[in-house]
């Protein structure tokens, strides 16, 4: 390179003194392209030096004409010049144009909101305090007006488009961000979640205390008085929990239980109503899905999502529990009291359609051990005995084989498939689709086994422990059974959603951490968000709307959790109850379904204060979204797609502003 350069200078310094014209066409880039024209020059001088009189006549010859044919257009003799010259005189107002105002507005880099009278911010006002804890499809007053029988009264009844309500729902005074995890498992603030009750009722039971203005969880509880912990070590001896073959489980009623027994006897029982079991199987890295019906003095949900434990309001009712088939590893009822042996058994069989083949149930309570509880309980010994007998025939009946039996527990493993099944005569539901239970009723019937070549094959397919079953192709894909969607879509859309969650983190540097705990993906597809985003710091619930592609099959299968839902309707949780919320396309799928302002509503109910909320969609839909989320106090961004302002979709980024009541015009900024 010091010879070349050196060279380079030396004829550099030629051309200056002999070439100076040839010079300026010479760079050090094109060092070969200078040195070809000025050796040219140096040995065809004399022929160069001869044509350079006559070029130079030539271009004075043509300057002067050229001067002169720009006098004469000057002078207005040209033709050309009178058209233009009338055209001015036409048009001297100007007003070529309508008058509009033009939108110079870019639609494909950082988008302003495009101010129309069409888009005129609406400002919502705050709902009166008594709603700080509404839940638009659980309302009291709306559930009395239905039938007690099956708990029909606690499933869902959502209010008809002209009775909801459209109004911001504020948190209680003195409302504070709750703790971190982990110790949010363990406290929880009392402002934040107002209810005494269960520490003076069951102050023995060691499920909760009160401490100046906090609540601590110690972790007891009717059915493990040791701690939740040695509870779940004495199930780790049957079950296999920690091997990461278990990583989703479903705990079937985490609070308050009512029901008729065979005597038609009303009969009330407490149970772990604070998620206590949950709470202590997330640092065993597994997912338990908790859910129970809501109650107006003791929000057993609204604590156990307050503690950071994934939670729905819900029912075993008459309805199907919104779940696809063959999602959980585990299933638990711990003093649940849900009447197992009534209804020609459609309970267990409920539990067994969602219940993943070689899973576990595990019954914890009556009527177990009931020659040592009958009493406690006000019940005959035959009563018990009877009741227990019929729960053992439909568990034969559904292929479980009961695994464990000591004290207050047993635990049944549901058999991998339908080969090794003795059923005599059974009532096989005739569905063509398990997975399609949205308001669907529920039936005393078994749902059948995917078919299997043989006996040591896992009906539905084999999944692998956790983690290695986040990114490994799940059974249903595999399977081609998911619509549109292939192993190799399966693959790209997982790098897709890597590239996204790695430049979300870029906007939301605390994404990630513990600081964003309680997680909803409002429109999860395959789980690719959640999975990218999987840490032992947070947990995302995958909601998989009804009217998009039925994927939450998969969502399951890859060792994450979620639901159905149609978001024309409130979500069956209390207000403040998530620190993010991401939705892909959520808006175009709902643009012609149900008004934005109710789905944006909804979101501010169920997002805490100073939450975040992440949406990707098209630059269209998103402003008019952050037109409506101006009037719910939200600070919002819209921000280009990672590959570049080109790309039509674009990313909204917002967090709600902190408000309580009684100060709704302050806020204060986010922490972020």
């Amino acid at each position: 390179m010091y010879y070349s350069l050196k060279i380079f200078d030396e004829i550099s310094d030629f051309s200056l003194r002999s070439h100076p014209t040839k010079l300026l066409s010479c760079s050090r880039r094109n060092f070969w392209c200078c040195r070809e024209h000025i050796m040219a020059s140096k040995y065809h001088g004399p022929i160069n030096r001869t044509r350079r009189p006559i070029s130079i006549l030539i271009v004075i010859g043509l300057c002067c004409f050229c001067y002169l044919i720009g006098i004469w257009q000057k002078s207005g003799s040209g033709k050309g010049d009178k058209l233009a010259l009338q055209v001015t005189e036409q048009t001297a107002d100007c007003n070529v144009f309508p008058q509009t105002t033009l939108d110079f507005e870019s639609h494909h880099n950082y988008v302003e909101t495009v101010e129309t009278s069409e888009l005129t911010t609406k400002r919502f006002k705050s709902c009166e305090a008594k709603y700080t804890d509404y839940t638009p499809c659980h309302e009291q007053d709306r559930a009395m007006k239905f039938p007690r029988e099956d708990m029909i009264y606690r499933e869902r009844h959502c209010p008809p488009d002209d009775e909801k309500l459209r109004c911001l729902i504020l948190a209680p005074k003195g409302y504070t961000t709750p703790f971190p995890w982990p110790k949010s498992r363990d406290y929880a603030y009392y402002a934040n979640v107002p209810y005494k009750h269960l520490t003076v009722e069951k102050a023995v039971q060691n499920w909760v205390q009160f401490q100046g203005n906090v609540f601590k969880f110690p972790g007891g509880g009717t059915m493990f008085p040791r701690g939740a912990d040695a509870y779940i070590d004495e199930l780790a001896s049957v079950v296999p929990i920690g091997s990461g073959m278990i990583r989703t489980a479903l705990d079937t009623g985490c609070g308050w239980s009512v029901f008729l027994d065979s005597d038609n006897l009303l009969h009330s029982h407490h149970v772990d109503k604070v998620a206590s079991w949950g709470a202590y199987l997330l640092k065993r890295n597994i997912l338990a899905m908790s859910f129970a019906p809501k109650d107006n003095h003791e929000a057993q949900v609204q604590f156990a999502l307050e503690r950071g434990v994934p939670a729905v309001i819900g029912v075993l009712g008459s309805i199907s529990l919104p779940y696809p088939s063959r999602s959980f590893d585990m299933s638990h009822c711990s003093r649940c009291l849900i009447p197992w042996a009534s209804k020609e058994g459609m309970y267990m069989m409920e539990v067994d359609r969602v219940l993943r083949p070689g899973g576990y149930w595990i019954l914890s309570g009556p009527p177990l051990n009931w020659k040592t509880y009958h009493r406690v309980w006000n019940r005959t010994k035959e009563n018990c005995r009877a009741e227990q007998r019929r729960i053992e025939e439909y568990a034969e009946l559904l292929c479980w084989e009961k695994k464990y039996e000591k004290g207050d527990v047993a635990i049944w493993r549901k058999n991998i498939n339908g080969k090794s099944c003795r059923r005599t005569s059974a009532n096989i539901c005739q569905t063509k689709d398990a997975d399609n239970v949205w308001y669907k009723k529920m039936d005393a019937c078994i749902t059948p086994y995917p078919d299997v070549k043989n006996s040591d094959e896992v009906a539905g397919g084999e999944l692998k422990k956790f983690p290695a079953r986040l990114f490994a192709v799940p059974p249903r894909i595999a399977n081609e059974m998911v619509p549109g969607v292939t192993v190799e879509s399966y693959q790209e859309d997982n790098k897709l959603w890597k590239k996204h969650v790695t430049s979300y983190k870029r906007s939301i540097s605390l994404l990630g951490t513990t600081r964003y705990h309680n997680i909803m993906d409002m429109n999860a597809g395959l789980g690719g968000f959640a999975a990218a985003l999987d840490s032992p710091k947070l947990w995302v619930m995958n909601v998989v709307p009804t009217i998009a592609e039925n994927t939450l099959g998969v969502v399951y299968e890859r060792g994450l959790i979620g639901i159905y839902h149609d978001w024309c309707e409130g979500f069956s949780t209390y207000p403040r109850t998530y620190d993010l919320l991401h939705a892909n396309r959520l808006f175009t799928l709902y643009q012609d379904k149900c008004e934005f302002e109710d789905i944006l509503l909804e979101m501010d109910r169920v997002l805490r204060p100073e939450g975040a909320v992440i949406l990707r969609d098209g630059v269209e839909v998103l402003n008019k979204v952050r037109k409506i989320a101006a009037g719910l106090r939200w600070d919002t961004k819209l921000l280009d797609h990672e590959d570049g302002p080109l790309v039509p979709e674009k990313i909204f980024v917002a967090v709600k502003q902190y408000v309580v009541e009684g100060d709704e015009d302050q806020s204060t900024p986010n922490d972020n």
